[in-house]
């Protein structure tokens, strides 16, 4: 999912405040319109970049004002040390990439977000940054807090990937319970954990939420969060430099240990070794340790069997891909943020049932959705997503074909096949064949005209009617609503 901060994701709530005391509509629109170049620009970062920097260094930016005067864009990010390695490494790339996108901007700032309090990091040197620079911290972080007051989120934990922000269903509701277990103030009854998920199905949402909890139950916890690749990295950089004694006492030293993608760890014998042996020591100690990855732990090929073992002597907590239910209650959250925006109920159903991969690209469904919407003045609906949605929807669409939904439906109202293309007008008829046009404009992509052409040859604004009979039936009657969820569970299993 593309995050824009805490500055964009207000926008369009501030929007409405602002019309109804007058303000200035058009710097309300320049907000909007930033926040979509802001989006493009950290999707061709995520590809440039790739997934450990865009994550560590790019997701936590915030977006904040442009100076029309100056042409000064500021970016911000939570802690001086980000602020400081964003600005030495990326401003020229942002800068390049924002006056691409926007000739106004001449020169973009990097800063650290105004009031924000930093953290004490304790950092373990590392290596190349993976962007051909050598950095002295960025690595493995030791994030301690100064007092009884809870520290803000470590560095390398997203502050939007809480448990409050996770929406819980029965595919995730397990790993949603050992998560808060592994980071409330009692010693939790399994350790280490093991999350496991398919891409975009919230495991690494789930990790963040830990660390974020843990601080606030454990407010002088240290915590170390990191890929596996990363690990890896830093493991080798110490082995090199001759600092081993120096990595393996600080990393054992941690109280909450949260490792992501440990698919990646695969074939490294050494590091995997490291990593076992720090296990131990840390297991011993009664300290707590968290995995993510995208497979079981006994399929993660080239891992030695002892580590294997470690692995899964906890809890293998499984998420599921998410299910219709749980689709539409993460639309619905996510839609929170953009009130008093409108969504109609039948495009969260029609993305609900179309985007079913992952989460991940669910959300960025929506977003794309309202962004336009937005910088256009176009109301969302139902045609809306279907022309601005199109990659997104082709790539998870199952196909299911008119053909397919008519044997359905007619097998469904025990009518004949031949009804769904003949002339007649009888209730008992119409209303089948009205049903069958609606799912075939909701589950293929067809057009109007399409559609009309394999119901007997009948006109594109027949089908519209019949689309729009059945959404407004679906609202008013139970038993037509509970017919069309049967016959969509049917083709779509």
């Amino acid at each position: 999912m593309i995050r824009m901060g805490p500055q964009t994701g207000r926008s369009a709530r501030d929007g409405a405040d602002r019309a109804a005391a007058g303000g200035n509509a058009v710097e309300d629109a320049e907000t909007v319109a930033l926040a979509a170049d802001w989006a493009d620009i950290v999707s061709g970062l995520r590809k440039d970049l790739g997934h450990q920097l865009f994550t560590q260094w790019i997701r936590p930016i915030e977006l904040g004002p442009l100076c029309k005067a100056t042409g000064t864009l500021d970016l911000y990010l939570p802690t001086e040390f980000s602020a400081n390695w964003v600005q030495d490494r990326l401003q020229d790339r942002l800068a390049l990439a924002w006056k691409i996108a926007r000739a106004e901007v001449r020169t973009v700032r990097i800063a650290v977000h105004p009031g924000r309090r930093k953290p004490v990091d304790l950092e373990l040197r590392t290596g190349d940054d993976g962007l051909g620079h050598r950095a002295a911290n960025d690595g493995l972080r030791m994030v301690e807090g100064a007092g009884a007051d809870p520290l803000p989120a470590p560095v390398g934990l997203d502050p939007t990937l809480t448990f409050a922000a996770f929406v819980t269903g029965t595919a995730n509701i397990l790993a949603r319970n050992a998560a808060e277990r592994m980071a409330a103030a009692e010693q939790p009854q399994f350790s280490p954990l093991y999350l496991k998920a398919a891409t975009g199905q919230g495991k690494t949402h789930l990790l963040h939420a830990i660390g974020h909890a843990f601080t606030q139950t454990h407010p002088r916890g240290r915590i170390f969060y990191c890929s596996a690749e990363r690990f890896m990295v830093d493991f080798v950089q110490a082995l090199r430099s001759g600092e081993m004694i120096a990595f393996k006492g600080r990393l054992r030293g941690f109280d909450l240990l949260l490792v992501d993608d440990l698919q990646f760890i695969i074939g490294k014998a050494s590091a995997q070794e490291e990593l076992l042996y720090t296990i131990d020591a840390l297991l011993a100690e009664g300290k707590r340790l968290v995995f993510a990855a995208d497979r079981a732990p006994q399929a993660l090929d080239g891992v030695e069997p002892r580590l294997l073992s470690r692995l899964s002597m906890g809890l293998v907590a499984d998420i599921q891909p998410a299910d219709i239910e749980l689709r539409r209650q993460i639309l619905h959250s996510k839609l929170a943020r953009f009130a008093p925006l409108s969504v109609p109920e039948d495009v969260i159903e029609f993305l609900s049932r179309t985007i079913s991969r992952n989460v991940r690209e669910l959300v960025g469904g929506l977003h794309k959705l309202i962004a336009y919407a937005q910088l256009t003045g176009q109301e969302v609906s139902l045609q809306l997503a279907e022309d601005q949605l199109t990659d997104i929807l082709s790539a998870n669409r199952k196909r299911i074909t008119i053909d397919e939904i008519q044997r359905t439906v007619c097998s469904f109202y025990r009518i004949d096949r031949s009804e769904m293309a003949s002339k007649r007008r009888a209730r008992a008829v119409v209303r089948p064949r009205q049903v069958a046009m609606y799912l075939a404009k909701v589950l293929t992509p067809r057009s109007y005209p399409e559609i009309g052409r394999k119901f007997g040859g009948r006109d594109h604004s027949t089908v519209i009617h019949a689309v729009r009979l059945i959404e407004d039936l679906r609202q008013r009657d139970s038993e037509m609503d509970g017919d069309v969820r049967s016959l969509l569970r049917q083709l779509e299993d």
